[in-house]
C-alpha cells in the first residue's frame, strides 16, 4: 500500500449519504495465497454544485466492471453517462468523468466494481496467519485510520464525510464475520465454480465517518454480557476464550461503559460491541464504532498473573477506546471521536487527549487501588514535558495547510497528540473544577452529536457553562487562555524570585546551544496553582511576561517555604530561586511528606531538567537528593535513579573516580527501601500484586543495587538463580528477573554461564525469556566467557541470524564487555559486514563511542574506519565521533563537578 496519508482534500460538489458496500475477500482455510478482495460499493450523494465529473479517494484498488451513475433519484431507469474512469495514483483519488453534468440540489447514486490485494500488513484490510489449538489458522481484520478506508473501497475518505452504512461481507462459510453493526442475516451463494459461499448482511449504521467502519472475518470464540442493554462480546482465539484469558476484560467493559455513560450524561447509541484480541495488530488499539479491534496483549489478562500492572494496562487501553465510543467518533473515547469527531485530522488532539483523560477516570474507576495522579504525571505528563521543547517539535493543533504538505498524517499520532493533549484536558478540568469541565463537556457532545467539531466549538460550550456561575473566575476567556496551549509549541518554565515575589515566564528551551537566531518569546496564559508552609493557596493567574504577586514574598525566616504547580496541575516548569530551594531541601530533610508525593516527584525531575538545559547548576539538584533516605514511593525514586544513573551510562560511570562514592551516596540512602522490598521478595512477593510501582519499577532500584554491588542483592540474586538451577520450573519472580539473571550469572562461574545457555534453548522458552537470557549471559564477569558467547553468535547452528548483533551490543554495554567486543568485531569485520552490512557497525560505534575520550582512541577508531568503509560513510563516522566526542568532554566536566559535591557530602 502507498504510504497513506497525502493530505489532499476532496471538492466539495458532491456529499455522500448513504454507502451500500459488499466485500468479498477470496479466502478459502487452509489456502497459500497470494489473496485478493473484490467488491461492490453503491454510494447515493446529494450534489451541492453542479459538475460533470464525480471525484472521490481510491488507492490501489482497480476497477471491476463499468462504473454507472443512477440519477437524478428517485427516478428509476435515470442515468448519467460515464466517458471514463481515470486512477490519480498520487492524490490517492478516482475520478469519474461523465457524458452529462450532475445537478446541484439533486441526488445521485455512484456504482463501482473494484479488487484489491490482501496483504499481510497490518493496515487497510490485511490478512493475519496464527496458531490456535495447535492449528495454524488464518484471519483477515482491517484498521483504517486515518486514511486506509480508501485502499479497501472507493469513498469519501475524510473525518467530516459522515453517512450511514449498509454493508455485507462474502465469507467461506466456516469464518464469522463482523463488522461496526449487529449481523441481521446469513444466507449462502455459489461461485461461477459452482462452490460455496456465506453472505453476512448487517444492520443500516448510524451515520460515521470512513476510517470507522471495520470488517473482522475469523474463526473465533467469544465471550459475552449484557450491560444496558449494550450487548458485549469480546472474540478471541478458542484457546485463549477456553482458558478466561479474556474474562477480565469483559469483567470490567461494562462498567466502564456504564461509568463515561453517567459522567457524561450521553447515552451509548449502539445495540452491541464487539472487542476483538487480534494476535499481531499493529496499533495497540482502535476504537472502531461498535466494533473495536486490539492488540492480543492489550486484552488477556492471564488469571495466573497476579499483577496488577497487566490489568492496569487493560483497564486504560479498554477505557480509552471505549471513550470513544458513546460521545462522538473520538471525541471521549467512545464518546470522543465517534460521536463527534474533527472536521479534519489537525484537531485530532480532541480526541485523542479527551481520550486520554478519560481512560485514566475509567481505570481508576474499575481499579480503585490504582494511584491515578501518581501514574498519570509518571506516565503522560513527565515523558511528554521531556520532549516537548525540542526545536521544532510541533503545536497541538497546526493549522491545515501545514498538514496538507510533505507532513504525513500518521506522524500526528504521536505523544504530543496524546500525552500533551491529555496533560492539557488534565489543567483545564483543574482551573474549572472537574464539575464544570464535565457539564460543558456534556452539552457540547449533545450537540456535536453524529456531526464534525473543531476546538474552537469546544471552548465556547465551556465559556458558556463559565459566564453562566460565579465560583469560577478566569483572566480571559476559555479561547485565549487554552489556545496560547494549543497553538504554539513547547511550554514555559516560570522563574521565581521570592524576595520581591516576582515571576516571570519564557519558553523553556536548551541555554547551552541557544544561538541568537533563535527567538523565543511566546508567552502563555497560566494557572497557578501554590502552596505556602504546607496550606493550600487560591489559584493565581500570570498573563504576562512578568508579574509581581506580593503574597509570594517570603519572609527571613527558614520555615517559610512556597511551592508552585502543586501535584503537577498545570503543564510547565519550575525555576525556583536558591532561597526557596535551599528552605525546600531542608523541608524534604526533616518532614518529606509536608511535600505531596507528585510535588516532590516533579521537584526532582525539574531540577535535572533545568540542570540539562542549563538553567541550574547539577550541585543545585544534587541538594535536592540529600533526603531519599525517607523516601519511600518507588516512582520518585526511579525519577533519581534515570537522572544519576542512566542505563545506556552504567558501564560509562564504573570507570570514573565518581563510581566509589555514587556508590556511598546512593546505597546509604537507597538502603530503607530496598530492604522494605527485598523482604516482600524473600517473604511474600503476592502481597505487592496491589503495588502498581513496584511492577513498573522495583526492576530498576534492584538493578542498581546491584550494579552499586550491594552484598544482599548480590546475595538474593545468586540465591534466586541457585533455586533455579536446582528446579527448572521455578519461576524466578518476575518483577526482578531480568536484574536475577544477569547477576546470578554476574557473581557465578562457567556453572551458571552454562544453565543460562541451556534454559536459552530450551524448546518451550518464550520470547521474553529468550531475551532476558542473551543479555543475563552477556553480564558475564571472565573475559573467556564472553569471548566463547561472541564466537556462539557468530556460529549459524547455534543462533537465528538476526542474535548476533543482539549478542555483541549486549556485550559491548558492559563494562569488562567493551573491549572484548570491540577486539572481536574488529577480527571477525569481513564476516560480519558480509551479514549485516552498515547496521550493525552503525550500531555498535554509538554504543563505542561513549568510551571515547582521548584523540588517541579517536585515532585507532579512524584507522580502523579508513581500512573498512567507503568513502561517503568515513564522512559520516568521523562526524559522529567528533560529535561523541565533543559530548564526552561535556559529560567528563559534568562527572568531575558531580564527584567533587559528593566528595563534600559523601558522610553527610
Amino acid at each position: 500500500a502507498p504510504a497513506a496519508g497525502s493530505g489532499r482534500r476532496l471538492p466539495r460538489h458532491l456529499l455522500p449519504l448513504h454507502y451500500d458496500l459488499e466485500l468479498w475477500p477470496r479466502v478459502r482455510p487452509g489456502q497459500e495465497g497470494p489473496f485478493t478482495f473484490s467488491g461492490q460499493v453503491n454510494i447515493t450523494v446529494r450534489c451541492r454544485h453542479d459538475t460533470d465529473a464525480a471525484v472521490l479517494h481510491s488507492s490501489g484498488l482497480r476497477s471491476r466492471g463499468a462504473a454507472a451513475v443512477r440519477g437524478p433519484l428517485p427516478e428509476p431507469a435515470a442515468a448519467v453517462e460515464v466517458a471514463g474512469l481515470r486512477q490519480e495514483a498520487a492524490g490517492e483519488v478516482a475520478v469519474l468523468e461523465l457524458r452529462g453534468r450532475l445537478r446541484a440540489g439533486r441526488r445521485y447514486v455512484l456504482q463501482l466494481g473494484f479488487q484489491g490485494r490482501l496483504e499481510e500488513d497490518l493496515d487497510g484490510l490485511f490478512l493475519t496467519r496464527y496458531t490456535d489449538q495447535g492449528r495454524s489458522s488464518m484471519l483477515i481484520a482491517s484498521q483504517l485510520e486515518p486514511t486506509y478506508a480508501r485502499t479497501v473501497y472507493p469513498c469519501f475518505d475524510e473525518p467530516a464525510m459522515k453517512a450511514t452504512f449498509n454493508i455485507r461481507i462474502v465469507h467461506d462459510p466456516s469464518y464469522v464475520a463482523l463488522s461496526n453493526m449487529p449481523a441481521i442475516d446469513v444466507s449462502e451463494m455459489k461461485d461461477e465454480n459452482g462452490s460455496l459461499w456465506a453472505i453476512t448482511t448487517f444492520n443500516t449504521s448510524l451515520k460515521m465517518s470512513t476510517y470507522l467502519t471495520a470488517f473482522v472475518i475469523c474463526d473465533f470464540d467469544y465471550v459475552t454480557r449484557t450491560e444496558r442493554g449494550n450487548k458485549i462480546r469480546i472474540w478471541a482465539r478458542k484457546e485463549a476464550v477456553k482458558n478466561g484469558y479474556v474474562d477480565y476484560a469483559l469483567n470490567i467493559t461494562g462498567p466502564v461503559f456504564s461509568f463515561l455513560e453517567d459522567l457524561l450524561n450521553v447515552s451509548y447509541p449502539l445495540p452491541k460491541t464487539d472487542l476483538v484480541a487480534l494476535p499481531d495488530f499493529g496499533a495497540g488499539a482502535m476504537e472502531n464504532w461498535g466494533l473495536m479491534t486490539f492488540q492480543e496483549s492489550s486484552l488477556m489478562y492471564l488469571p495466573s498473573d497476579k499483577f496488577t500492572s497487566r490489568k492496569a494496562m487493560i483497564a486504560i487501553i479498554v477505557s480509552h477506546e471505549l471513550g470513544h465510543q458513546a460521545c462522538g467518533k473520538k471525541f471521549c473515547t467512545f464518546w470522543f471521536g465517534n460521536l463527534v469527531t474533527m472536521n479534519w485530522w489537525n484537531d485530532l488532539w480532541l480526541n485523542e487527549g479527551l481520550a486520554s483523560y478519560f481512560e485514566y477516570l475509567g481505570a481508576t474507576f474499575v481499579e480503585p487501588k490504582l494511584p491515578l495522579d501518581k501514574i498519570f504525571y509518571d506516565h503522560v505528563v513527565q515523558p511528554v514535558l521531556r520532549e516537548d521543547n525540542e526545536i521544532g517539535v510541533r503545536s497541538l493543533s497546526e493549522s491545515e495547510d501545514k498538514i496538507k504538505g510533505s507532513f504525513s498524517l500518521m506522524s500526528l499520532f504521536d505523544s504530543i497528540t496524546y500525552n500533551k493533549g491529555a496533560s492539557i484536558t488534565w489543567m483545564l478540568s483543574g482551573f474549572l473544577t472537574e464539575k464544570l469541565f464535565i457539564r460543558a463537556l456534556s452539552s457540547y457532545l449533545k450537540e456535536f452529536s453524529f456531526s464534525t467539531a473543531n476546538q474552537d466549538d469546544l471552548w465556547m460550550h465551556i465559556q458558556k457553562v463559565i459566564d453562566a456561575q460565579d465560583e469560577v473566575q478566569l483572566p480571559a476567556s476559555v479561547k485565549q487562555i487554552m489556545d496560547s496551549w494549543t497553538c504554539q509549541n513547547g511550554f514555559p518554565v516560570l522563574t521565581l524570585n521570592l524576595t520581591t515575589g516576582t515571576i516571570s515566564q519564557e519558553q523553556f528551551h536548551n541555554k547551552k546551544n541557544e544561538n541568537s537566531t533563535d527567538s523565543y518569546n511566546n508567552t502563555w496564559i497560566i494557572p497557578i496553582s501554590w502552596m505556602r508552609n504546607g496550606s493550600s493557596q487560591p489559584l493565581m493567574w500570570l498573563d504576562k511576561s512578568s508579574k509581581v504577586f506580593p503574597e509570594m514574598q517570603v519572609s527571613e525566616s527558614e520555615y517559610d517555604w512556597i511551592l508552585l504547580n502543586v501535584n503537577l496541575s498545570g503543564y510547565y516548569r519550575v525555576n525556583y530561586d536558591q532561597l526557596n530551594l535551599k528552605r525546600l531541601a531542608r523541608l524534604l530533610e526533616n518532614d518529606p511528606k509536608a511535600i505531596p508525593a507528585v510535588s516532590r516527584f516533579q521537584l526532582i525531575d525539574d531540577v535535572f531538567a533545568l540542570t540539562q538545559f542549563g538553567y541550574i547548576q547539577i550541585e543545585t539538584a544534587l541538594e535536592l537528593t540529600k533526603y531519599l533516605a525517607r523516601e519511600d514511593e518507588l516512582f520518585i525514586w526511579n525519577v533519581v535513579l534515570l537522572n544519576l544513573v542512566p542505563e545506556n551510562l552504567e558501564s560509562t560511570l564504573k570507570n570514573y573516580e565518581v563510581y566509589p562514592l555514587l556508590k556511598k551516596y546512593l546505597l546509604k540512602r537507597m538502603l530503607p527501601i530496598y530492604h522494605y522490598y527485598a523482604g516482600f521478595i524473600r517473604q511474600n512477593i503476592d502481597a505487592l500484586e496491589d503495588d502498581y510501582f513496584a511492577q513498573v519499577y522495583l526492576e530498576k532500584l534492584f538493578a542498581t543495587a546491584c550494579w552499586l554491588g550491594l552484598q544482599d542483592c548480590l546475595n538474593l540474586s545468586s540465591e534466586l538463580y541457585a533455586k533455579w538451577m536446582d528446579n527448572p520450573e521455578y519461576k524466578i519472580p518476575f518483577l526482578i528477573r531480568r536484574t536475577v539473571c544477569c547477576y546470578g550469572v554476574a557473581v557465578g562461574s562457567d556453572k551458571e554461564w552454562n544453565f543460562a545457555w541451556e534454559m536459552y534453548n530450551r524448546a518451550d522458552s518464550t520470547k521474553e525469556d529468550k531475551d532476558i537470557l542473551l543479555s543475563a549471559m552477556s553480564c558475564a564477569k571472565e573475559s573467556w566467557l564472553l569471548y566463547r558467547y561472541l564466537q556462539y553468535g557468530l556460529s549459524d547452528t547455534l543462533f537465528s541470524s538476526n542474535c548476533t548483533s543482539i549478542v555483541i551490543l549486549y556485550v559491548v554495554t558492559k563494562d569488562i564487555g567493551y573491549h572484548i567486543a570491540w577486539e572481536f568485531v574488529t577480527e571477525n569485520w569481513p564476516l560480519l559486514s558480509e551479514r549485516y552490512g552498515k547496521e550493525l557497525l552503525h550500531d555498535v560505534l554509538k554504543v563505542m563511542g561513549r568510551f571515547v575520550n582521548t584523540d588517541v582512541q579517536i585515532q585507532e577508531l579512524q584507522v580502523f574506519y579508513n581500512a573498512t568503509l567507503e568513502e561517503d560513510e568515513r564522512v559520516a563516522t568521523t562526524l559522529l565521533l567528533e560529535f561523541t566526542k565533543s559530548e564526552n568532554m561535556e559529560r567528563r566536566e559534568l562527572l568531575i563537578k558531580v564527584a567533587s559535591w559528593l566528595q563534600k557530602n559523601v558522610d553527610d
